[in-house]
């Protein structure tokens, strides 16, 4: 794919959580080439803004020319545009070189609810930049700023989007985050609605978002991307920066930027390091302690957000005698029940990220407290009805009520079982390399005994 150029016309944020440091991160991770017209400085970090310095208007033009005469627009967003002067600039320089695929973020609402913009510069948003958005991404603060509208609803997100069509914006993506219950977002193309649906991330660390979303939104018109797919793109990146967002400074972090593209750059490794681990199982003759009902083992990615990123082994893991066998080597999507394990145990420490089952009897508990290792347990017969009704939550239900009362993730989790159910232990660690040399201790104590 040809290398397409993105502009970002945006704010400093000094703290790197938004701005065009968001944007050009955004943009890279994504796969276009970044570039930038600075229309304000700003000291901030993430307690909020202590300064603000205004580009001036004619230098903001000076950086416009430079690379629309030189490198070239695919397309651009806009975000923090100070006052009325810059707002004016910038509309003058996107009719005038043209550049078609423009994404407007009306920054105009901080989280705290404060109006970023004076009255004047919000009218000439809407009379000079809405015009020439082909997409523009209002929060549902700004949404209501544009139209005057309330809104408190998916319903009343529709209709403010038809509005803000009138006005003049072709493609209109209206963000429901300040809503309760999922995340609803509308995008509207003057004939069709549609409804991204995502679930709500609880976390406080969402500085960014909305610079990041938009700047997603651009990146994926300058690869001729549709609105509908661009738009689907950058929720689902916009998503997985926030799930794995990072926890720095004292006051709401900033999202993962990275997260998306090291979601797909690390499988490669992670099946390696888990055909590694099985082959140490093997060579150490581990098959005494595979139960009857056989084994898996598990890895996810270090951004797991499904079944679909963990590896395991297809037809799991067999034994005759000592010796260990598998009939194919390990895939992503291969493993349920300990992929589930993996993921329960990933929403307490995301560093833990690798698991097995392994069979259970007295010996091998008491092996595993004489290795040292933290063990735990839980009763299925704890279990409540509506989760033995559900196929495959078990052991999540489990995993979840051991690590809900502890500070620290063990290192084994075995249940007694229950009627129909087989007891199984299950070695947990932050990498396969780290289970199977536990999963080895283990074997080779109880050959000894």
């Amino acid at each position: 794919m040809e290398l397409r150029k993105v502009l970002t016309i945006a704010g400093s944020d000094s703290g790197g959580g938004a701005g065009i440091q968001a944007d050009l991160k955004t943009i890279t991770a994504l796969g276009g080439f970044g570039m930038s017209v600075l229309t304000a400085l700003t000291a901030q970090n993430t307690l909020g803004v202590q300064g603000i310095h205004e580009v001036p208007f004619e230098f903001v033009e000076t950086q416009f020319d430079s690379v629309a005469a030189d490198i070239g627009i695919d397309a651009a967003k806009t975000g923090m545009l100070s006052n009325s002067e810059i707002m004016k600039i910038v509309a003058k320089k996107i009719r005038e070189y043209p550049v078609e695929k423009l994404v407007v973020d009306p920054v105009m609402v901080a989280k705290g609810g404060a109006m970023l913009i004076r009255e004047e510069a919000k009218r000439t948003l809407i009379d000079e930049l809405l015009p020439l958005a082909f997409v523009i991404t209002p929060n549902i603060p700004e949404a209501e700023e544009l139209t005057g509208m309330a809104i408190s609803s998916v319903d009343d997100m529709r209709n403010a989007a038809e509005a803000i069509n009138r006005m003049g914006a072709r493609n209109v993506f209206v963000k429901g985050g300040h809503l309760s219950g999922e995340a609803i977002d509308i995008l509207y193309d003057g004939n069709t609605f549609h409804e991204l649906v995502a679930e709500r991330i609880e976390t406080k660390d969402t500085h960014g978002t909305g610079c990041t979303v938009s700047a997603a939104i651009a990146t994926g018109l300058a690869q001729e991307m549709n609105v509908l797919d661009a738009v689907k793109r950058a929720k689902d990146y916009i998503t997985t920066a926030i799930r794995f967002s990072l926890r720095i400074g004292q006051g709401h972090g900033p999202t993962n930027h990275m997260a998306y593209v090291f979601r797909r750059s690390a499988r490669y490794e992670c099946i390696r390091e888990l055909k590694d681990a099985i082959q140490k199982l093997k060579e150490y003759g581990c098959g005494n302690i595979i139960p009857e009902v056989q084994s898996n083992f598990a890895s996810a990615l270090p951004y797991a957000m499904g079944v679909g990123d963990v590896a395991g082994i297809p037809g799991r893991m067999i034994h005759v005698g000592d010796d260990v066998a598998t009939l194919r080597d390990p895939e992503f999507g291969a493993s349920n029940h300990v992929a589930r394990i993996v993921l329960t145990v990933m929403r307490y420490d995301k560093e833990y990220r690798s698991a097995m089952d392994i069979r259970f009897s007295n010996e091998i508990v008491w092996i595993c407290n004489e290795l040292g290792y933290a063990v735990d347990e839980f009763s299925r017969q704890d279990e409540p009805d509506d989760v033995k009704e559900r196929e495959g939550s078990s052991l999540e239900w489990g995993t979840n009520d051991v690590l809900s009362r502890r500070e620290t993730i063990p290192d084994v989790i075995f249940d007694r079982g229950d009627v129909g159910k087989e007891p199984i232990v299950r070695i947990i660690g932050k990498t396969p390399a780290e289970v199977a040399d536990k999963v080895v201790a283990i074997s080779n104590k109880l050959k000894g005994l």
